[in-house]
């Protein structure tokens, strides 16, 4: 899957971006190496590009939307470092809204490494309802 290829880093990373906004994991995955490293600070981390599937199915499998605001972003050479608030929705209807710091690495026109903190217990109040 090399659909990325000829496009630059930060271009990479906005068409992975959207394609997750459009919950459409086939497209989103076309952007992703097939041994990208996938550290989702804390939760854990990845190793393959069907593990990064696996692991995002559920979170754009739900009926409502899915959002990942970018509100700054930079690029230095091939690393992409952006700051967002994803919002997606859980399947108790609560909607989760996680200030998130991202990096992502492309090579060859694929992202090979992507990381995103989070604090969890921002995560996990909005879980329980708190």
């Amino acid at each position: 899957m090399s659909q990325s290829q000829g496009n630059s880093p930060v271009e990479v990373v906005d068409h992975f971006i959207a394609d997750i906004c459009r919950k459409d994991l086939d497209a989103a995955m076309s952007h992703v190496a097939e041994d990208c490293y996938y550290d989702n600070v804390p939760i854990g981390d990845m190793n393959t590009r069907d593990e990064m599937r696996d692991f995002l199915t559920p979170m754009l499998g739900g009926d409502g939307p899915v959002e990942f605001e970018v509100l700054r972003q930079t690029v230095t050479g091939n690393t992409v470092m952006n700051e967002r608030v994803d919002r997606f929705h859980t399947g108790s209807g609560r909607q989760i809204e996680l200030p998130v710091m991202g990096i992502f690495e492309v090579n060859d026109g694929l992202i090979t490494f992507w990381r995103d903190y989070f604090d969890q217990g921002t995560f996990m109040r909005q879980i329980k309802g708190g």
